[in-house]
């Protein structure tokens, strides 16, 4: 599908896209529409055994990783259509600064955290 933690784009139905995010192990991949709601999720077996809620909370962290960039995306398209700044500010799509400072907290709030206070000594 994709490499871990990548973003890519597909084809999806019509002329709407989709978009392929993975977390940073790959172990959970989720294709999603370019508004974030998600087409197909893969799982590892070995994410199977995780707390159900810590789970469902990384795959919806994907979904709306994955329309943060198709908004952005979007966002360009339009750019390079010729609409201005303040239509494209109108428009509420994020910019490479919201998508950028979004990423950075997630990085910090989920890929970061121990899973167990346990270390070996």
């Amino acid at each position: 599908m994709t490499e871990p933690g990548a973003v890519s784009s597909g084809a999806g139905e019509g002329d709407w896209a989709s978009l392929v995010v993975a977390n940073t192990s790959g172990s959970i991949r989720v294709r999603t529409t370019n508004q974030g709601l998600p087409l197909a999720v893969k799982v590892e077996a070995a994410e199977l055994h995780r707390d159900s809620a810590q789970l469902a909370g990384e795959v919806l962290r994907l979904c709306q990783k994955a329309a943060n960039r198709a908004g952005l995306a979007l966002r360009k398209q339009l750019e390079e259509a010729g609409l201005d700044a303040a239509g494209l500010a109108r428009t509420g799509l994020p910019t490479e600064a919201d998508v950028a400072r979004q990423e950075i907290v997630e990085e910090q709030d989920y890929d970061t955290e121990p899973q167990s206070w346990l270390r070996s000594v």
